[in-house]
């Protein structure tokens, strides 16, 4: 196995030229014996927009940098060699060093000022929520691998060449709005430690949106680097803050609702754990599509996962349940609120000078979780269309830190609402989504050799026609409404539960959703034979 700098080196071979990245293999299962055909159009027929004197300007831009050419045109078998593979280990440092930030913390802690939710009940709730969430995420980074295509580019093979287009605009406003309340919450971190507040939250944000657009322009070159050793000082800073505010914590500390309103709110806090984990899905094979599936194999990949984030939510959504727990017993920590980047400071009130250094570098950390999204936007900007496609994958990035910095410095007074509204609201499509895959993976594909001919990734004509998978979309969002429990809106079946409803709209939907895919799908097949 080659060293971790010779690996992710050789990420970069073939994304140079358009001519080797439009390169693909065919729909005959030519996969299989390393043939390719030749270059094909994305998303209809006719020629790309390549003469474009814009277009023409901003690719000698990218190729003058050395930037990352390659958008949503697929990985060939040929591409993914051990050089380029990530070890089992190296997968889940990769997603610890992802969700090892100080976002998760600042969740966890509206468990108590929010719902009401002692330490007990915050900590199991987010937990158990976050586990679950992470499933989905671990079956869908195995895509990367097993078809080198991208996730929502996986996600035509399911929902169809236009539905999944309602697919990618909703993961768009996951991605960006992720990346805001990451910028919300370090602009908060910096503004906090800060003397006297001279360094305000909005240049925070700013400051971490620079470095982020940095990060994600090069490529996944600089990602993989900067993602394999951002875990470091992020853990070791954190692991001090749990040092620190440890003796503070008061895990006997008991939930202030009771009944059934205690039921609903344990519910609800459940729900938005498990959206915080599960819209990783919708992005997680954009940055495995390298690895060679003889070595990566799917259950390798999906352990790793499975196991490199479920470690990162465990210790963060502790620490949070902990400040958030000892909100009582420090008037420092009381000052600072709940749901604030400011409690991830006050944890470290006792350390002094050192401790406003470990926060600078806590704030820092989270540009490790603003990364991946704001990649994975650029490749989903371009999945929306045969224009989208033909500009650069780096101009869709830059739009996209405009785009989450602006909304930050909008948003940045009410990044608690934002949690409890934001998170569990764009949960629920990705649930639906992910019902629909896995029924047309093992119950429609099943007895399929292959299961998939990923080359026809770009072939409208070989992939589902969509109405059986944009019905039950929309039939699982009526299940999802009629029981989610939001500030904004309960469901008639969420109200009976408590004072505030319980939030049922995850599993309901995918109720909903999984019911009505099969007989729809079969009609399908039987109309159009696809």
């Amino acid at each position: 196995m080659a060293s971790s700098d010779e690996q992710v080196a050789d990420i970069e071979k073939g994304l140079g030229s358009d001519a080797e990245n439009s390169r693909l293999e065919s729909s005959t299962g030519k996969e299989q014996t390393g043939q390719h055909d030749a270059a094909i159009d994305i998303d209809i027929d006719e020629p790309l927009p390549s003469d474009n004197i814009v277009i023409q300007w901003t690719k000698r831009i990218e190729q003058f940098l050395g930037l990352e050419a390659r958008g949503i045109h697929r990985v060939n078998s040929d591409e993914q060699s051990p050089k380029t593979t990530l070890s089992f280990l190296q997968i889940v440092v990769l997603w610890f060093s992802i969700n090892t930030a100080s976002q998760n913390i600042t969740l966890a802690s509206i468990g108590q000022s929010v719902y009401g939710l002692g330490f007990a009940d915050a900590t199991l709730t987010s937990v158990f929520g976050a586990f679950l969430g992470c499933i989905p995420v671990a079956y869908t980074a195995g895509w990367g691998p097993w078809s080198g295509n991208r996730t929502l580019i996986c996600a035509r093979f399911s929902m169809g060449w236009w539905p999944v287009k309602i697919c990618v605009l909703l993961n768009l406003v996951v991605l960006i709005g992720y990346s805001m309340i990451d910028a919300v919450v370090a602009g908060q971190i910096l503004s906090a430690v800060s003397p006297n507040g001279s360094l305000t939250v909005e240049v925070g944000i700013v400051i971490t949106a620079i470095v982020t657009w940095l990060v994600t322009t090069f490529g996944i070159k600089i990602f993989h680097h900067y993602e394999r050793y951002a875990w470091i000082p992020q853990s070791i800073v954190l692991l001090i803050l749990a040092g620190s505010a440890g003796p503070k914590f008061d895990i006997y500390s008991p939930s202030t609702v009771t009944g059934t309103t205690l039921a609903g709110n344990r519910l609800t806090f459940f729900s938005i754990c498990l959206s915080s984990a599960i819209t990783y899905a919708p992005g997680a094979a954009d940055f495995l599509v390298y690895c060679d599936p003889k070595i990566a194999s799917r259950w390798k990949v999906f352990g790793a996962t499975l196991t490199g984030l479920t470690l990162s939510f465990i210790f963060t959504f502790v620490l949070g349940t902990g400040l958030s727990s000892g909100l009582q017993n420090d008037p420092v920590w009381a000052a600072a609120g709940a749901g604030t980047g400011a409690l991830v400071v006050a944890g470290y009130d006792d350390l002094g000078r050192f401790g406003k250094f470990c926060s600078v570098i806590a704030a820092l950390g989270l540009i490790a979780n603003m990364v991946p999204p704001t990649y994975s936007s650029g490749i989903d900007f371009q999945i929306l269309g045969r224009y989208p496609a033909a500009v650069p994958r780096y101009l869709w990035n830059t739009l996209a830190v405009i785009i989450f910095a602006v909304c930050a410095l909008a948003g940045r007074n009410s990044l608690s609402a934002i949690f409890t509204n934001f998170l569990a609201l764009m949960g629920y499509w990705v649930v639906l989504w992910i019902a629909i895959t896995l029924e047309e993976e093992f119950i429609f594909r099943r007895k399929m050799k292959p299961k998939f001919v990923w080359s026809n990734w770009n072939k409208k004509e070989k992939l589902p026609v969509g109405i059986a998978a944009m019905i039950a979309f929309c039939i699982g969002w009526v299940g999802a409404v009629l029981c989610m429990a939001q500030y904004y809106y309960t469901g008639p079946l969420a109200k009976p539960i408590g004072q505030y409803g319980g939030d049922m709209g995850n599993y309901v939907g995918f109720a909903f959703a999984s019911l009505v895919y099969p007989p729809l799908r079969y009609w399908e097949l039987k109309k159009f034979g696809r």
